[in-house]
C-alpha cells in the first residue's frame, strides 16, 4: 500500500510537473489575451477611436502565435497600433520586423518607439526607421506627432529608452501641438516617474503606456522573482501615478528564458470617444 501510494504521488507531481512545462513553454508562450480599457465616455456601444498597443516582441521568426497576432490585428481594426520598444532584439533578425509589419493591413496607421534591445542588440536605427516607413509607420526618438480620426485629435508622444537610449520628455514635447487626448508611450516604466513630474495643466496626459517587464514573463503566485533594469517598482496593469496613469503590457514575446509562466502575452486595446 506504502509503495502504491508513493508511486500515486510521483506520478501526480510529474504530470504537475509536466503541465507547468507545458504551460510555461508552450501554452502563455503561443497565445495571448486581449484586454480592452475605455477613456472618459467611451464604451462598447460608442463610436471610439480605437488604439492597439503591442510591446516586446522580441521576433526570432514569424511562427504561428505572429500569424495569429496579426490576423487579429487586422480583425480588430484599430485607427492606430501602438509598438512601445523592443520590436527585434538582434541585428540580424531586423528584417523580419519588415515580414510581421507586411501581414498587417497597411492601411492602418502605426506608431513605434525604441526599446533598450533596440539597442543592446545594436539594430541599425537607420534601417530600422526606413522598414518602419514602408509600413505606414512613425518612429518617434523623444518625438510627438498629432493625429486626426473622426474629427478628434490625439497626440502620441514617444520617449526614448530609458536604459539603452536617453530619455528626455522635455526634448519630446518642444513641438507638442495640444490634442483632445495626449498619450505617452514610454518603454521602460520606471522612467514615467519623471513623466508624470513633468506633466502640467498645459498638457494633461491621458494615460502612459509600457512595457519591457513582460509582466515578470516567470511568476510564482503572483511574485515575480526578477524585473529587468528599468522597471521600477511596475510589474503589469494600470498604476495611478499624481497627474496621470500608467499601463503595463506584458508584451507579446520573451527575453532571455523563452518561457512564460503566469504572464501571459497581451494585446491591449485603448478606446477613446469621439
Amino acid at each position: 500500500m506504502l509503495k502504491s501510494r508513493r508511486s500515486f504521488i510521483k506520478y501526480g507531481l510529474a504530470i504537475s510537473a509536466g503541465t507547468v512545462a507545458a504551460d510555461a513553454f508552450w501554452a502563455e508562450k503561443h497565445f495571448f489575451e486581449i484586454n480592452e480599457f475605455y477613456f472618459h465616455a467611451s464604451n462598447a456601444s460608442t463610436r471610439n477611436i480605437k488604439l492597439i498597443q503591442l510591446s516586446d516582441l522580441h521576433l526570432q521568426s514569424i511562427d504561428s502565435q505572429i500569424i495569429r497576432l496579426t490576423k487579429k490585428i487586422n480583425e480588430l481594426r484599430p485607427d492606430l497600433l501602438l509598438i512601445t520598444g523592443d520590436a527585434v532584439d538582434e541585428a540580424d533578425k531586423t528584417l523580419l520586423l519588415s515580414d510581421f509589419l507586411k501581414l498587417i493591413n497597411q492601411d492602418i496607421q502605426k506608431v513605434a518607439i525604441l526599446g533598450n534591445w533596440e539597442y543592446w542588440g545594436k539594430i541599425d536605427l537607420t534601417q530600422l526607421t526606413t522598414i518602419y516607413e514602408q509600413h505606414n509607420c512613425t518612429l518617434l526618438i523623444n518625438k510627438t506627432k498629432q493625429y486626426a480620426f473622426f474629427g478628434k485629435t490625439i497626440s502620441i508622444i514617444g520617449i526614448d529608452d530609458y536604459i539603452g537610449g536617453n530619455s528626455n520628455f522635455e526634448l519630446a514635447i518642444e513641438n507638442f501641438q495640444s490634442s483632445d487626448y495626449h498619450v505617452v508611450l514610454n518603454h521602460c516604466p520606471e522612467y514615467s516617474t519623471r513623466v508624470a513630474s513633468l506633466a502640467h495643466k498645459g498638457l494633461p496626459i491621458d494615460c502612459i503606456l509600457s512595457g519591457h517587464t513582460h509582466g515578470g514573463q516567470i511568476t510564482l503566485l503572483g511574485y515575480a522573482p526578477f524585473r529587468p533594469p528599468g522597471s521600477g517598482r511596475y510589474l503589469k496593469g494600470w498604476y495611478e501615478l499624481d497627474t496621470c496613469r500608467l499601463y503595463v503590457s506584458k508584451g507579446i514575446g520573451t527575453s532571455t528564458i523563452p518561457a512564460r509562466f503566469g504572464a501571459r502575452a497581451e494585446i491591449a486595446v485603448f478606446n477613446f470617444p469621439v
